[in-house]
């Protein structure tokens, strides 16, 4: 049986694979794509709108046909008008070729041109009667028609490791983000986007490429899919990014530029990604089964496996057409390493069955003639002991070991599963097609793998079928196209009902009530951290010194388990303040005696990452900047602010980046016992120019403790003591260095696993539409 862990999030990132490597312009929902026009009411009640969906994709939304005619089907073409002489018979849109012989009543439907033909290459779409030669109606496909594609924008570059390669917009509500890096030390990390160019906390979470709002893990040039909530569309947004929620941190962003001229996405159109995609069963056993799509020249292959540890999958095309044959195949071998999770994917090519000896055997292509691996490996995964490699290839032969996929037809194919050798290649196949196994590749997409838990099957598609029907799916709302400016133009009936409570349009806004996006929301506070570790002890800096009391002010790493979240029993995000020289100490200070704070925590607020305010205040969380107006009323601030006439405050406790920076090549953090230790591991590099200076002088109106902070991030800092004299006995530092509280339950391995799985076919979908585009 097959894995119940290959759900529908799985199936939507293959589809997305196949459909993005397929050709899927602005506009939130409604949006269709590109409208083309309305078909003539010529006959037979023929009625829709047509809309460019892609460059081989047209959507007619609220088509209608009597189905009374003997032999209507549709057509395109590129000489002057409509005609079965010089036109190409579409497919219908279950991807059969029989005449229309149903009533269409108001129904949306979806239509493929043929490989090879796009929307560039033809002049009408048409409903034409072969048997009579009538034309029942049609619309003409304007010369200059822009019809909508995937775009490419910049890569991620900023802070904690994070960065991709350039970022692809594969249709209005999915990115792909490709070799996506994050060092997941930050305790808050999201996915953000928002409106405007830059990030703040106005933003909006997106969810990971599993669906979920936790925290961001760590990612090593992993490439993933995400999709946009809800009705949230990329004409909504104008920046991505990742962005750490709970100390306000820009981690890194992009900027969407708009227009953007993309497709609707499959949810937009009412489809079901697996109604895109290709799957059989090659061995049940262990839920061996291959998924695909064609991608123009080429083909997007999936296998998945439930593999023992060190053994491959193997998969490919028969010398013999009519009959499975193992010697002379032409076959790709993959496989994950359990340990590392780093998959293969490996153009293979026999001459017997054999492990590979020379250039004899079952060998790699390469051992045999330099530069003739075909095959590009797009994604792997290992989740929960399941094999999932995704791959593309040539449907030509590229070289003198290939052999060509047949666009049309069945023809035989060969597979195989069994351990790999010292090598990592091919030691002997455990299972194998005993009996000719065919497979018909460019077929209509059909899934004949068992339906993953938790998919809704899909409607029925018969034309007769919910008459009344005019949307295209359950719950999706249909869309409208911007105009320029923005502001969504309606270009038929606009739905309000399932609108999604995120970021909306100006017009949506006005009419749902108020900008859902301006409203400023409560900035959530981390967890306190379990201590079972033990807090370094940092010695506190007493009432007494330094004698000329001044204080330097620079950043830091939070010293691990050990550190920032063990002292104070917050989580930190990274860095924090050191003053002269030590992690977050407990300062001791006398009421009428002025300091001097001497500040480099960065002058750049362009680089809010590196841009890090020092100043006094008697709220303990610090980054005022981002606090709620409400909040601000009950908080002081002692030092390190300028409070102009109207009020505004503005931070003057600013000056160049100093960051004590640990040996890259030493221990962690947390493999020191003592502050002292790693202490000694650590170097001051600074940027070039000058340091800020702040002075303050407690008073009898200054509270006993107040805390150091940074002005735009929470939890940098910690106390400072208030004394009325040096020589009270209160200025001895706090005992009370951690709170201790239940560690967090952590989320079940096997849910884990699940949401991973599901992601590894989105993503192959995103990645093979991308594939089929015309650019």
């Amino acid at each position: 049986m097959l894995n119940p862990l290959i759900t529908p999030k799985m199936l939507y990132a293959f589809g997305l694979i196949c459909l993005s490597l397929v050709s899927y312009t602005q506009a939130s929902f409604p949006y269709y794509g590109t409208k083309i026009g309305a078909l003539k009411r010529l006959h037979h009640g023929v009625s829709g709108d047509v809309y460019a969906v892609d460059s081989r994709t047209i959507f007619v939304k609220k088509f209608n046909y009597d189905g009374e005619a003997p032999a209507a089907y549709f057509y395109v073409g590129s000489t002057g008008k409509p005609s079965a002489v010089s036109g190409t018979r579409l497919r219908d849109e279950r991807g059969a070729t029989a005449s229309l012989t149903k009533r269409y009543r108001n129904k949306d439907i979806t239509l493929t041109l043929p490989e090879g033909i796009s929307l560039k290459d033809i002049k009408w779409f048409s409903v034409w009667c072969d048997e009579f030669a009538v034309n029942f109606g049609d619309v003409t496909i304007p010369n200059n028609l822009d019809f909508p594609r995937p775009q490419k924008l910049t890569g991620l570059a900023g802070v904690h490791g994070v960065k991709s390669d350039p970022i692809v917009v594969v249709d209005a509500q999915t990115l792909l983000v490709p070799n996506f890096s994050y060092d997941g030390e930050a305790p808050d990390a999201k996915f953000w986007v928002g409106q405007g160019d830059r990030p703040t906390p106005n933003g909006l979470r997106i969810p990971d490429e599993n669906g979920k709002e936790n925290p961001l893990r760590r990612y090593d040039h992993k490439t993933i899919v995400l999709t946009l909530p809800d009705d949230l569309t990329i004409f909504d947004i104008g920046h991505f990014g990742v962005w750490c929620e709970a100390f306000t941190v820009d981690f890194g962003h992009i900027r969407i530029p708009k227009p953007l001229n993309v497709p609707p996405s499959l949810k937009m159109l009412g489809i079901s990604p697996q109604s895109k995609l290709n799957c059989e069963v090659l061995y049940d056993d262990l839920a061996f089964e291959v998924r695909w799509a064609m991608a123009g020249d080429s083909i997007v292959v999936q296998l998945v496996s439930k593999l023992e540890d060190n053994h491959y999958m193997a998969f490919g095309i028969s010398p013999n057409k009519d009959r499975s044959v193992m010697i002379g195949s032409d076959v790709v071998v993959s496989w994950v390493e359990k340990d590392t999770g780093k998959g293969y994917a490996v153009d293979y090519y026999l001459t017997d069955k054999s492990q590979c000896s020379g250039r004899r055997g079952s060998c790699p292509d390469v051992n045999i003639q330099d530069n003739t691996n075909s095959v590009r490996l797009l994604n792997a995964a290992m989740v929960n002991g399941y094999s999932i490699v995704t791959y593309q290839r040539s449907l030509n032969a590229t070289d003198k070991l290939d052999l060509p996929i047949s666009r049309n037809g069945f023809e035989a194919i060969v597979w195989a599963i069994g351990p790999l050798n010292e090598r990592n290649e091919t030691s002997f196949h455990s299972h194998f097609n005993k009996h000719t196994h065919y497979i018909d590749f460019g077929r209509q997409p059909t899934w004949n793998c068992p339906t993953p838990e938790g998919t809704t099957p899909e409607p029925s598609t018969d034309a007769d079928d919910d008459e009344d029907s005019v949307t295209p799916g359950k719950g999706y709302p249909a869309a409208g196209k911007p105009s320029g400016n923005g502001q969504v133009v309606p270009e038929e009936e606009f739905y309000d009902n399932n609108r999604a409570q995120a970021l909306q349009s100006a017009n949506r806004r006005t009419q749902n009530g108020g900008n859902q996006v301006a409203q400023r929301r409560t900035v959530p506070t981390p967890k306190p951290v379990a201590n079972d570790v033990g807090a370094w002890e940092i010695p506190p800096i007493q009432c007494y010194e330094p004698e000329d009391g001044v204080f330097y002010a620079q950043m830091g790493p939070t010293g691990g388990k050990h550190g920032y979240s063990a002292i104070t029993g917050h989580v930190g995000w990274g860095i924090s303040w050191y003053i002269n020289g030590l992690l977050i100490p407990e300062i001791h200070v006398v009421r009428g005696k002025t300091y001097t704070f001497v500040v480099e925590g960065g002058n750049n607020p362009d680089i809010p990452a590196k841009y890090h305010p020092f100043y006094i205040t008697d709220d303990p969380v610090g980054g005022y900047e981002h606090k709620l107006e409400e909040e601000k009323k009950n908080i002081r601030i002692f030092a390190g602010v300028h409070r102009s006439r109207s009020g505004q405050v503005t931070p003057t406790g600013v000056g160049r980046l100093c960051n004590w920076t640990p040996d890259v090549d030493g221990p962690p953090a947390d493999d020191y016992q003592s502050f002292g230790a790693y202490q000694r591991t650590l170097s001051l590099k600074c940027d070039p120019g000058e340091p800020g200076v702040i002075t303050w002088k407690p008073d009898r109106n200054t509270p006993d403790t107040v805390y150091y902070h940074c002005f735009t991030h929470r939890y940098l800092g910690w106390k400072i003591h208030v004394h009325d004299s040096c020589d009270d006995a209160r200025y001895a530092a706090s005992q009370k260095h951690s709170v201790r509280v239940p560690a967090p339950v952590r989320a079940d391995d096997e849910l884990e696993a699940e949401e991973s799985i599901r992601h590894e076919t989105k993503m192959a979908s995103a990645l093979l539409r991308l594939s089929r585009i015309a650019y």
